[in-house]
């Protein structure tokens, strides 16, 4: 596979900056949607995680047209104001945990094949892994809330297959 010149390398990395940053504010709105104590733990490990994950790109991008990390990371959601409005009037629709997990589970996939897609096409081994790396971080998430989604639909959960394997 063709790897990409530098240049696209960093516009790539910009924009997996925002994707994360993107999900570190979509999880911490859900997670203040949140009534089962379970949930909104999950989804504010999931935003401290992402917020993480934008650290890891912060400091692999080499242009200067961002203010520092924390600035970064904390000016008014303003900015990403109509990701936000769609992605709350998703939850909001049918404000739901299923539904919130549904969504969060739909995005970590889709984020989890971009992710090793560009990883493929990253000549740079340091930049590479990082992809990887985030590729890796996002299929846990994937499993995290899946698995508390089975839990929550009264489906089998891990933790309780020892006792249906007795039985």
């Amino acid at each position: 596979m063709p790897k990409m010149p530098d240049s696209d390398v960093q516009e790539a990395i910009k924009s997996s900056l925002q994707t994360e940053k993107n999900a570190m504010n979509f999880y911490s709105m859900a997670a203040g949607h949140m009534q089962r104590p379970q949930a909104k733990q999950l989804f504010e490990l999931l935003a401290s995680e992402e917020r993480e994950h934008a650290r890891h790109f912060y400091d692999l991008y080499k242009g200067s047209d961002l203010p520092p990390f924390e600035q970064f990371m904390d000016q008014s959601i303003q900015e990403d104001k109509e990701y936000l409005l769609e992605q709350e009037k998703v939850l909001l629709a049918d404000l739901r945990i299923r539904k919130a997990m549904e969504l969060a589970m739909e995005k970590e996939e889709a984020l989890e094949k971009e992710l090793r897609t560009l990883a493929d096409k990253i000549a740079d081994e340091e930049v590479r892994l990082i992809y990887l790396d985030n590729a890796e971080s996002t299929r846990r998430h994937y499993l995290m809330i899946e698995s508390e989604y089975a839990h929550l639909m009264g489906m089998v959960h891990e933790t309780d297959i020892d006792t249906f394997v007795r039985e």
